[in-house]
């Protein structure tokens, strides 16, 4: 993008007044941003109100402040490091299923692994996206179900989608780049950000930010410098959604933003999975509720993939014919092995009576029979053999699927 077309876009979306319906207008009406600000206020006003039309005749405040900033972000990226790339409105690389729905942004930047955004290259175009969201404050055994489906999902081709906050987003973005490999032709993850590129939120998920970069994309309608405003966050779901074929629901409470998502996705035509959980854990009354109204249970990864139609595994530096299988599968956990800690230990009478719904020493002990020392002996034993996970609130929970 040259620096004139970069000014004309920037200032579209700095207007004040003018959102992202409005711009499209303009678009459809008079073509490339710099024939807008070519026209009349008597032009302008055939597709906007009079008080759009003045705001669009003059430049916005801080337009040449924020036009220096993102040139430079663009061309002066550190060697070795991630590249950096704007996608607008009608680019030959903007994602094709993002078109398709109700509000797609004007301008999408990107900042990822150099080998997705080359010259010609179509970061989007390959393969296909799943979203995967769910509780910032998962329990153990959802973080660990987040974590898992993502790493069986992505070796099955699946290009991992989130939002890079705390709780099942992470899990899943690090599932995804579990198994990654410089010479995956796909994106592992992309995370889909409420702030400029130029920061990571929140701050603990820099690290993950990076390594998300060199193996996927983080992806942002904002500017550079944009903070962390609460309305982005809801805002940016709708991409989220928008990018991937399906959204998967790990845990969700009723009035979570991952409900959102999943009803955004719902209104797009794509599919909707939720993972059941407990009936007494708050995280998974969203699922339920998205499950009653016909959203597809999912208890394995295998379950995903037959939905959207894809065979399990496959070579993700193969092209996206390999992925398809109209077929069924017989049914069998494609989770990988390795994050089953918990199949190698052997069934003792803790464990069963611990079930897989989070429990207090009270109740274990009514289970149990054991006395207090005993029991808090062998809970200690099975925590630190991974087949269990400590709790807030004095509560324990079993892992895996042992």
């Amino acid at each position: 993008m040259e620096r004139d077309d970069l000014t004309a876009w920037l200032r579209l979306t700095l207007t004040p007044g003018v959102g992202n319906a409005t711009a499209r207008r303009l678009l459809q009406t008079f073509g490339l941003p710099q024939q807008i600000f070519q026209q009349t206020a008597a032009a302008l006003q055939q597709c906007v109100s009079r008080a759009q039309a003045q705001a669009l005749l003059q430049a916005p405040a801080g337009l040449e402040a924020l036009l220096d900033t993102t040139w430079q972000w663009l061309h002066a990226a550190p060697a070795g490091g991630p590249a950096r790339a704007l996608l607008a409105l009608g680019d030959a690389q903007y994602p094709a299923l993002l078109l398709e729905t109700e509000d797609p942004p004007p301008l999408l930047y990107l900042l990822g692994a150099a080998r997705f955004l080359a010259p010609g290259a179509q970061p989007f175009a390959h393969g296909t996206c799943l979203a995967m969201v769910g509780s910032r404050h998962p329990t153990a055994q959802g973080e660990g179900n987040a974590r898992q489906f993502a790493r069986a999902l992505r070796a099955s081709g699946l290009t991992i989608v989130s939002g890079l906050a705390l709780g099942v987003d992470a899990a899943a973005h690090e599932g995804a780049l579990m198994d990654a490999q410089d010479s995956d032709s796909t994106p592992a993850t992309l995370a889909i950000v409420g702030t400029g590129l130029d920061r990571v939120y929140p701050s603990s998920h820099r690290s993950l930010a990076h390594r998300i970069a060199a193996h996927g994309l983080l992806v942002s309608e904002y500017p550079l410098g944009t903070p962390p405003l609460p309305g982005n966050f809801p805002k940016r779901n709708r991409i989220i959604a928008g990018l991937s074929q399906g959204t998967l629901v790990v845990e969700a409470a009723p009035a979570s933003g991952s409900l959102i998502t999943a009803r955004l996705a719902s209104e797009q035509g794509r599919e909707v999975f939720a993972i059941p959980g407990s009936i007494h854990a708050p995280q998974s009354r969203g699922c339920h509720t998205l499950i009653r109204q016909g959203a597809k249970l999912v208890e394995t990864a295998e379950d995903v993939l037959e939905e959207l139609r894809l065979s399990s595994p496959v070579l993700l530096t193969g092209s996206r014919s390999k992925m398809t299988a109209r077929a069924k599968r017989p049914r069998s956990s494609a989770l990988p092995a390795p994050e089953q800690q918990s199949l190698d230990i052997p069934e003792t009478p803790l464990l069963k009576a611990l079930g897989y719904e989070p429990a207090g020493l009270d109740a274990l002990q009514a289970r149990t029979g054991m006395t207090t020392a005993h029991l808090q002996v062998e809970l200690l034993e099975l925590e630190l053999a991974g087949a269990i996970a400590r709790l807030p609130g004095g509560l324990f929970q079993r892992l895996g699927r042992g």
